[in-house]
């Protein structure tokens, strides 16, 4: 009987090749994070046509970032227990009907509540991070570093793809129009939940210790363990920088003298840069200490930012941004995901990511009210550009004494 169950777990396990696994996975990623990274597109038509302030439109986006960062460890965690493709299949729709709903929210509370609670709550579900976990419970671990930058990188080619694609459609068809054709395409990514789904194996009687966790074991495990902890905590940085660069950023090109389309394009660039910069480091995650990765590629972001804001905001200038940034944009999710994966193994990862992703998007949250408010009592964004270098430069220190090792667990000693 033992033979026939190990039979039927292996199946379970391969039952699709790591080539479509990761090719659904990637497919899925572009159609859900594609809409949401090209919101920023719809602030100007949507402030012209509601009336309320940009204060209002920063405070929904910050709200989506906290409630996709709140969504994220739930979902994790029913994903770790019941298997990722019927999490996923929840999290499109209520990310398709937020999309909907926005274009009738016309009052600053129905707004924050669509584009805020309901997109946040949908993406925690559906989004690349999720994505990975699949990756981290159905791929072998020889695979798992470089599947977790293609699977980052799909969701920047998403990016990439509809930021223009955004831009062209509002101004052809309404922004309306834009909006629920997106939430048709996240609706068409469900059948590809099948490639994704795993039932979680029932623990066998010679369980290692690691299989007999109990999910209040795991949590105080990992918040108990140093690495862990400066692992989240440098997280927090990369959510600040990314919210503030994708909803202030194209306006701050605007009121720099240049014209729309520069910004799209920029922030397209992004996009397509960083496609290579995840797969890269992805790449780099398997041939060189983790945390030194996590370090460069913070530091990096804060020099990036720093020759930005010091030179005067040309087309040149906005595009190279673009480029630069667009390789460090989400190349810190390949090694903070393999390091929590090497830390504490896979049966727990969607949960222990979906925690270090929840300090992400309360960075984002911070960021994204205080660009709001700070533009809007002193008349420009310097303060945050300022804020941003010194977060980049606070967690590259903090990435570098992180041990990547697996922690070491031992058996109660038995009672005399």
């Amino acid at each position: 009987m033992s033979g026939n169950a190990g039979a039927r777990v292996t199946g379970t396990r391969n039952r699709f090749p790591p080539q479509v696994i990761i090719a659904a996975g990637c497919l899925m990623a572009i159609m859900t994070f594609g809409p949401r990274s090209a919101i920023g597109q719809f602030q100007l038509p949507i402030l012209g046509e509601f009336k309320f302030g940009a204060d209002i439109f920063s405070f929904a986006m910050a709200l989506q970032y906290l409630f996709w960062g709140l969504g994220q460890p739930f979902a994790g965690a029913i994903a770790d227990k019941y298997g990722s493709g019927r999490v996923l299949v929840a999290g499109a729709i209520v990310y398709a009907i937020g999309l909907s709903l926005m274009t009738w929210s016309s009052t600053p509370t129905s707004f924050m509540l669509t584009q805020g609670v309901l997109l946040g709550l949908g993406i925690s579900s559906c989004s690349f991070n999720l994505i990975i976990g699949a990756f981290g419970k159905l791929l072998p671990p020889e695979r798992r570093s470089f599947a977790f930058g293609i699977g980052t990188a799909a969701g920047s080619f998403g990016q990439f793809l509809f930021s223009p694609l955004a831009g062209g459609m509002i101004a052809a068809y309404g922004w309306h129009t834009t909006a629920f054709i997106f939430s048709v395409l996240v609706l068409a990514c469900i059948p590809l939940t099948i490639f994704l789904h795993k039932r979680p194996e029932p623990v066998p009687a010679n369980a290692t210790l690691a299989q007999r966790q109990s999910f209040g074991q795991a949590l105080a495990e990992a918040f108990g363990h140093r690495s862990y902890v400066l692992l989240v905590a440098g997280f927090f940085t990369c959510g600040f920088q990314l919210a503030f660069v994708t909803v202030h950023f194209q306006r701050y090109v605007v009121e720099s003298g240049l014209p729309p389309s520069i910004g799209y394009w920029a922030f397209a660039l992004v996009g397509v840069f960083n496609i290579v910069g995840s797969m890269s480091s992805g790449w780099l995650a398997d041939r060189m200490p983790k945390n030194w990765l996590l370090s460069c590629i913070y530091l990096s972001r804060s020099l990036v930012t720093l020759a930005f804001i010091s030179m005067p905001v040309t087309p040149l200038s906005t595009l190279m941004f673009g480029v630069l940034t667009g390789l460090l944009w989400l190349s810190s999710v390949p090694p903070t995901s393999a390091l929590i994966g090497v830390m504490f193994g896979t049966k727990y990862f969607s949960t222990l990511y979906g925690l270090a992703f929840l300090n992400h998007q309360v960075g984002g949250f911070i960021g994204l009210m205080l660009a709001g408010y700070l533009r809007e009592t002193t008349g420009s964004y310097t303060i945050v550009w300022w804020l941003s270098i010194a977060l980049g430069v606070f967690s590259a220190a903090i990435n570098m004494p992180i041990v990547e090792k697996p922690i070491e667990r031992r058996e109660a000693p038995a009672a005399a």
